[in-house]
């Protein structure tokens, strides 16, 4: 009787037999094709049947002489002058099938994840769920990068009049400064990582080796204490260039400087690098995929334009300058969308006040508002200063953004 044997892919259980063929193991590294010199086959037979018995005698096979791998023949002709970090095509087909397969990854690892629960006494304890993190730091932050915040609950310092809705109240918290730009040089050490209450994702601690200065980073998803970070924005240090002794590999290079946690220009980078905290311009602040769990994918480089092209999570498509600058890793605590807070109280810790619905209000205070019911009445949905909630471009002409390569899939039939 065969047995059957489950194996699992994707998320999606096959039956195999168990003495199936097993699958072939593909490698990262392309394999060389070579040009072999002719061989006569009379000779190899021949010399098979000479040496081997009848039973004992074998397919005569062809032996592949030793030939230096083309990354060694590069490296010894090729100067650091002339050294280039840009490949000339990428398959965004595999790109995409990656991304794909990095959300499935998440949607697994989700079960495996321990969260902290409390006994179900009450409903605000029953349904409160937050992810475990044993490495982040217990006591208080770096005092002197520590700014007080003063709290205007969402309202303008002029007027008084409210500016930002659902901002009010919360614990008293301390800013921290964050550097998003990178732009100090020198390798710098992980002393510990450190939860921020003021933004979703942890923060990494600093120390540069060389100046001894402290500073705040977002930190990438699996840094921890004692590990090292650099900054590349002022060029490849002479150390690290001396570390090749004159035979400078771009692809070892590459690999040398995309770690994770280092910041290097757009140029830099290889396409298809998994990166967050972006920049868009040169030496400037990082805006983009800076929240925890986020991403980015640098999915092109265009030198005539002097623009590198960005997917990010939402599948929107930008253009950012080439030497605007990016962070390589995927911002740390992915876990913080599967968090629940279990009751009203806890946004309210946060500074979060209520969000009443439009249908809720006077007539006065929102176009859903008034009537007797429910009901919104005969109107399209709108927001409460009146622009259309659903299907309603806010920019168009010429106030339209020309760094967006791609928009992202707003509506059910484009997601599919």
């Amino acid at each position: 009787m065969n047995r059957l044997v489950s194996r699992h892919l994707l998320g999606r259980a096959t039956l195999q037999p168990a003495f199936a063929r097993p699958m072939r193991q593909f490698s990262v590294f392309p394999t060389l094709r070579q040009e072999l010199p002719p061989v006569e086959d009379a000779f190899i037979e021949e010399e098979v049947k000479g040496a081997t018995p009848k039973r004992q005698r074998v397919r005569p096979t062809r032996m592949k002489p030793f030939v230096d791998s083309e990354a060694a023949m590069f490296a010894r002709n090729t100067s650091v002058s002339d050294l280039t970090l840009v490949p000339d095509q990428v398959d965004l087909t595999a790109l995409e099938k990656q991304d794909i397969y990095m959300k499935s990854q998440r949607k697994i690892t989700k079960a495996a994840v321990k969260f902290k629960t409390m006994p179900a006494i009450s409903p605000s304890m029953r349904w409160y769920k937050a992810a475990i993190y044993p490495y982040l730091w217990k006591g208080k932050p770096h005092r002197a990068l520590t700014v007080a915040r003063k709290a205007r609950n969402g309202r303008c310092s002029n007027t008084g009049r409210v500016v930002t809705r659902h901002q009010g109240g919360g614990h008293r918290r301390r800013v921290r400064l964050i550097d998003f730009f990178r732009k100090e040089a020198g390798e710098c050490e992980v002393v510990r990582i450190e939860r921020d209450p003021n933004r979703s994702g942890h923060i990494a601690l600093l120390k540069n080796k060389t100046t001894g200065n402290f500073s705040y980073i977002t930190a990438p998803e699996g840094t921890r204490a004692g590990d090292t970070v650099q900054s590349f924005l002022k060029g490849i240090p002479q150390n690290i260039i001396d570390e090749f002794h004159g035979q400078t590999d771009p692809a070892m290079l590459a690999y040398r400087l995309c770690r994770k946690g280092n910041c290097l220009p757009m140029w830099m980078i290889p396409v298809g690098t998994v990166i967050h905290a972006i920049s868009t311009e040169p030496l400037g602040k990082a805006k983009f995929c800076r929240a925890a769990g986020t991403y980015g994918r640098l999915i092109g480089k265009e030198p005539a334009k002097n623009k590198a092209i960005v997917r990010m999570q939402s599948g929107e498509e930008r253009y950012v300058h080439l030497k605007a600058s990016a962070t390589i890793g995927v911002v740390s605590a992915p876990d913080h969308q599967n968090e629940s807070f279990g009751k009203a109280g806890r946004s309210r810790w946060r500074g979060i006040r209520p969000t009443v619905r439009g249908v809720a209000m006077n007539a006065c205070d929102h176009p859903h508002g008034g009537g007797r019911g429910k009901s919104k009445g005969n109107v399209t949905s709108r927001s409460i200063w009146g622009v259309l909630a659903k299907r309603y471009k806010t920019r168009r002409g010429k106030h339209q953004n020309p760094n967006k390569l791609k928009d992202r899939p707003r509506y059910k039939e484009q997601r599919k």
